[in-house]
């Protein structure tokens, strides 16, 4: 028993030695550009939609759609992977990462049929999200329906 221990420690000891080093500083400046880029690109659409006369509530409606849109779409391309792999959290954050979130699982198991691949397998990571969410929303609107 504890010679195993000492192994493990030993194990543990070699493999630290060799493990590469985190460059986290790097990671945290890539995450801020490319999350950054990503609300540049929806803030260059809100002032698209506001110029061709919506009002704001309206044009952060259809950005919010148009975002959506590109996550899947580059999701769907395989795009969003890589640009994940290289920004790491500043490719989550933003509501396309959510997409992200949503595509793909249902494109993984898309070979499992449309039933119990794609609509089983597309909510597992978003799905607690949603509910979340959801759940959230009805709570905080009926403590402001009673106690406004």
């Amino acid at each position: 028993m504890e010679k195993d221990i000492q192994k493990q420690q030993e194990y543990k000891d070699i493999a630290q030695k060799y493990e590469p080093k985190p460059t986290v500083l790097k990671n945290i400046i890539w995450a801020f550009i490319v999350g950054g880029l990503i609300c540049d690109i929806g803030q260059i659409f809100l002032n698209y939609f506001v110029s061709k006369g919506m009002n704001p509530e309206q044009a952060g409606t259809s950005v919010s759609i148009v975002m959506v849109f590109l996550g899947a779409f580059f999701t769907g391309l395989g795009i969003y992977d890589d640009i994940g792999r290289f920004a790491g959290a500043g490719s989550i954050v933003p509501i396309t990462g959510f997409a992200n979130s949503i595509v793909s699982p249902a494109m993984e198991f898309k070979k499992e049929g449309y039933v119990f691949g794609v609509a089983a397998k597309m909510f597992n990571i978003a799905g607690p999200v949603i509910v979340y969410g959801v759940s959230t929303s009805i709570i905080i609107g009926l403590i402001y329906l009673f106690f406004k």
